[in-house]
């Protein structure tokens, strides 16, 4: 059961910010900082495709609106690399069935992928950008730093993503009211996009 805490660790950063969670282990694994590393994701290839994803979402991550479009997207892609990652990290430990790290890692990544999903909805609601990048920004070095402490220090770093899991599943609760006024500025926008849409392709009278 050794690899479960950094299973766990790594499953709740991959619903932050998937393609981080490779780049990083991948560089810890390729510099010999870290032996827990699969060689899968030590790859250059993987390295480099992780490393422009993670580029990619740096900047859509930080802009109102599109975020939530990202984090769209993404509801299906970082559970599943959740997954694989902790799948990646149970094969080469061979302490933990890999099926069930893969169940453990996904499922972790999917609370806290609706976690930030339903936070970045409320956040835009506010008219200022500053708001949406300084989350970003948390959340960008948070997976940084979690990720870092659970090579070194699986067991504690593991505590600490479970208090963060907890604490996120009931921020939501409180930001309720700013996450309904998201939805309804969205509907909204898309009603006017559709009816200036139907205006404009009128035929002249």
């Amino acid at each position: 059961m050794s690899v479960l805490p950094l299973v766990f660790t790594s499953g709740w950063a991959s619903g932050i910010n998937a393609y981080a969670v490779v780049l990083l282990l991948g560089l810890f694994g390729a510099t010999g900082l870290s032996d827990e590393v699969p060689e899968a994701l030590q790859r250059t290839d993987v390295l480099m495709v992780a490393g422009v994803l993670f580029l990619c979402e740096a900047v859509a991550d930080k802009i109102p609106y599109v975020d939530s479009a990202w984090d769209t997207v993404h509801t299906v892609i970082r559970p599943v690399a959740g997954a694989v990652v902790a799948a990646l990290l149970a094969g080469e430990s061979g302490s933990l069935p890999e099926l069930t790290a893969g169940a453990v890692g996904g499922s972790t990544a999917l609370m806290s992928h609706l976690v930030k999903a339903g936070t970045r909805m409320a956040v835009n609601t506010s008219p200022e950008p500053f708001s949406n990048i300084g989350v970003s920004l948390a959340e960008d070095l948070g997976v940084a730093g979690i990720i870092t402490f659970a090579v070194f220090n699986p067991v504690a770093a593991a505590v600490v993503a479970a208090v963060l899991l907890a604490l996120g599943l009931v921020i939501p609760v409180f930001l309720a009211s700013r996450i309904r006024l998201f939805l309804r500025r969205r509907a909204q926008r898309r009603e006017e996009r559709q009816l200036s849409g139907a205006g404009g392709s009128r035929p002249p009278g």
